[in-house]
C-alpha cells in the first residue's frame, strides 16, 4: 500500500484498457483520484463508473485522440481548468505497427511518432510548470525495453521509445533538485490488446506468449512507486539484463540472438 497516493490526482493516458486501465484501478484502490484519457468514450465511461462504484472515488475522464496535437493540447488545458493542480502524470498511451521499413505505411509511421513521442512531449511540457511551481510532482513515462535494444520490424517503434528514454533521462536531471520525480518504465511484451494492431497476424505473440507480463502486476508496481524517487522500473528482470549486455556488446548480442530477434 502506497500511502503517498491517497488524495492525489493522477492523470493517465491510454487509460481505456491494459496497463492504463489497471493503473487507474490501483490508483483508486490506494485512495488517489485517477483522471482518465483515451480515444474510446464508451470504454472510459464504463471504467470510470466501475471505479466510482467500487471505491467511492471520483474518476473524471476525457476523450482525446493523442495523435492530434492541437486536440490533445486543448484537452490538457480543460483538465487543468477543471481540476486545478495535477499531482502526477502517467504517459502510458502508445501504439505500434511491426513492419519492415521498406513495407511500412507512412501513416503508420506518423501515428507512432505522434502518439508515442509528440503527445508525451506535449503533456509533459504543459504540466511540468505546474509541478515546478508547487515544488512537487511525478512524471512516469511508459517506455519499453525496445528503447534499449531494437529488433527487426520494430525500427520506428524502437526509435520512438529511444526518444522517450532520452527525453526522460534528460528531464530527470533537469528537475531532480526541484522536487519533481521522473521515472521511466521499461517493459518487455505485456499481455494487452497492444498486439492487435502491432502484430495482427499473431506471429510475435505466439513467439513470446510464455514470457508476457501481466498488465495488472505492471500497473501495481507503477502505482507502488508513485511519489517516490525511482529512476527506472525494468520488467522483466532477465530482459533488462539482456539490454545491459546489448549496451556493452551490441554486435555479439545481435549475432547470438539473431533467430530470437527475427521472430516478429
Amino acid at each position: 500500500m502506497n500511502e503517498l497516493v491517497k488524495g492525489k490526482k493522477v492523470l493517465i493516458t491510454g487509460a481505456s484498457s491494459g496497463i492504463g486501465q489497471y493503473i487507474a484501478i490501483h490508483t483508486a484502490m490506494q485512495g488517489g483520484v485517477p483522471i482518465l484519457v483515451a480515444r474510446s468514450t464508451d470504454k472510459l465511461r464504463i471504467i470510470a463508473e466501475k471505479i466510482e462504484e467500487s471505491f467511492s472515488i471520483e474518476c473524471p475522464w476525457y476523450t482525446a485522440d493523442l495523435s492530434m496535437d492541437a486536440e490533445w493540447k486543448d484537452v490538457i488545458d480543460q483538465i487543468c481548468y477543471d481540476h486545478g493542480s495535477i499531482d502526477a502524470l502517467v504517459n502510458n498511451a502508445g501504439m505500434a505497427v511491426f513492419d519492415l521499413v521498406e513495407q511500412a505505411k507512412w501513416k503508420d509511421i506518423e501515428r507512432m511518432v505522434a502518439v508515442n513521442v509528440t503527445s508525451l512531449f506535449r503533456s509533459t511540457h504543459q504540466l511540468l510548470p505546474h509541478f515546478l511551481q508547487k515544488g512537487e510532482g511525478h512524471i512516469v513515462n511508459i517506455a519499453s525495453q525496445a528503447g534499449k535494444m531494437a529488433t527487426p520490424k520494430s525500427s520506428v517503434y524502437a526509435a520512438t521509445k529511444h526518444a522517450v528514454l532520452g527525453f526522460t533521462n534528460a528531464l530527470r536531471m533537469e528537475v531532480e533538485q526541484k522536487g519533481v520525480f521522473v521515472t521511466s518504465v521499461n517493459l518487455g511484451p505485456v499481455q494487452t490488446n497492444f498486439f492487435e494492431q502491432a502484430d495482427p497476424a499473431g506471429t510475435y505473440q505466439k513467439a513470446v506468449e510464455q514470457m508476457m507480463l501481466d498488465p495488472n502486476h505492471v500497473a501495481r508496481t507503477v502505482v507502488d512507486h508513485l511519489f517516490t524517487k525511482c529512476r527506472e522500473i525494468n520488467m522483466p528482470a532477465w530482459m533488462n539484463a539482456g539490454s545491459k549486455l546489448y549496451a556493452l556488446s551490441p554486435g555479439t548480442i545481435e549475432k547470438v540472438m539473431k533467430k530470437q530477434f527475427e521472430k516478429k
